[in-house]
């Protein structure tokens, strides 16, 4: 038998009396509640008062707002399915995940312990192909243009 089976309780001989039947069935629920707390795949976990929770999911990150956004400001009466969402999600992630290695090789091979905006705006240039390249660098010395200014104008910390 292994330790994941259930153990059964069986009710006593005599179940002709209705105490003994709803003790049997008492006694029948707190196996199932213990079952489902000692479980280690179950999503619930027991209370302190004997009351199944459900276990709280930790935030996931994700893109999808910011895609959101993007599709509103291009085409505001266009919506997205569930999967769309998903893929550009995962097409994010990929992107970001490559020009975040290739920087930290150009800063491995230039001997720096910093990534700076110069190594990102290289790996940009190195990943994406000829004019896709070229309009993002722009836009992003456009944003860090942009925050600088508005850094400089309330005395942020950053500059």
């Amino acid at each position: 038998m292994s330790s994941l089976a259930r153990k059964t309780v069986h009710a006593p001989s005599n179940e002709t009396s209705p105490a003994n039947a709803a003790e049997g069935k008492d006694v029948k629920s707190k196996i199932r509640k213990a079952a489902i707390s000692t479980n280690p795949s179950s999503k619930t976990v027991t209370s302190p008062d004997g009351k199944p929770k459900k276990k709280v999911k930790g935030k996931k990150e994700s893109w999808t707002s910011y895609i959101y956004k993007v599709l509103k400001q291009v085409h505001p009466d266009t919506g997205i399915s569930k999967n769309a969402m998903s893929i550009l999600n995962s097409f994010c992630n990929d992107i970001f995940e490559r020009i975040c290695g290739e920087s930290a090789k150009l800063a491995t091979y230039s001997k720096k312990s910093t990534i700076s905006s110069r190594e990102i705006q290289t790996a940009v240039r190195l990943i994406l192909p000829g004019e896709l390249a070229k309009h993002a660098v722009s836009e992003g010395t456009k944003a860090i243009t942009s925050m600088y200014n508005l850094c400089t104008l309330i005395h942020c910390p950053f500059t």
